[in-house]
């Protein structure tokens, strides 16, 4: 871990990002609006994993959004490419060793709404880890009792809600629950996801919320809801309908978090 923050810090130059992202599907707009970006491969960078899902870019892009430096991660492992929650705890411990401090997630999802249709953006306010997996499960010492009471930031939910309200784009608050995946949810699944409070499902984040809660990163996540959970339209759900509708609210998202960052105080 301390050799891929090494690696990293000498391909930035003396760029210390303040926040880093995860790119979920559809949020290239966010990656072209980066000020003289610094494209790093995963491939290259000691450690770190590469995702095998297509979508997903791997790679680092470092540069500045307005006057403040980002480290943007674009493409992550899931845990059900490995069957290891903790498939992304190189690529978060490296960011918070070259200087990150507020790590903003984001991922694609299905609605359990009927008022949050394909297109629409969900901040995750909170989560259910339904997959029963937990990154830190292994470690030992009383560091591995991460509390998760605050698990997201109340400043940077703020801080994404005000940019949302002055770009004029709605933005919704919910929970997303996490399943394992790769095969989607049953209708059944879907309707006891309901009933246990869940707004939207998917197969990422939850693991890197607990990660960079370990590490001491302040979190903040959203989702581009790109399907309705199975059984509520009576379609199929596919891989190729989360590709194809990634975009529509990533553009959305992107705009929201430019204007985030870029504006900070």
């Amino acid at each position: 871990m301390t050799e891929a923050a090494e690696f990293l810090k000498g391909k930035l130059g003396g760029l210390s990002p303040r926040y880093g992202i995860v790119l979920g599907s559809g949020l290239g707009s966010l990656v072209e609006a980066m000020a003289e970006p610094i494209r790093i491969s995963y491939a290259e960078i000691p450690g770190f994993p590469v995702s095998s899902v297509s979508g997903h870019a791997g790679e680092v892009v470092a540069g500045k959004l307005g006057d403040v430096p980002v480290a943007m991660l674009s493409g992550r492992v899931h845990y059900y490419e490995c069957g290891d929650a903790r498939g992304m705890r190189v690529p978060i411990d490296t960011l918070k060793r070259i200087g990150v401090e507020n790590l903003i997630l984001t991922n694609s999802a299905g609605s359990l709404r009927e008022d949050m249709p394909p297109g629409s953006v969900m901040r995750i306010a909170d989560h259910i880890g339904f997959s029963g997996a937990n990154p830190l499960i292994g470690l030992e010492g009383d560091e591995r009792f991460v509390g998760m009471t605050s698990a997201y930031d109340a400043v940077l939910a703020e801080r994404m809600q005000g940019a949302a309200a002055r770009l004029g784009i709605p933005l919704q608050s919910g929970v997303y629950m996490w399943f394992s995946g790769p095969s989607f949810e049953t209708p059944a699944e879907i309707r006891m996801a309901r009933i246990l409070g869940a707004d939207a499902v998917g197969m990422s984040t939850v693991p890197e919320v607990i990660l960079a809660r370990f590490f001491g990163l302040r979190v903040a996540a959203a989702s581009v809801i790109t399907n309705f959970g199975a059984g509520m339209t009576g379609a199929e759900l596919s891989h190729h309908e989360t590709k194809d509708m990634a975009p529509v609210g990533g553009k959305r998202l992107a705009a929201i978090l430019k204007e985030m960052i870029a504006t900070e105080a």
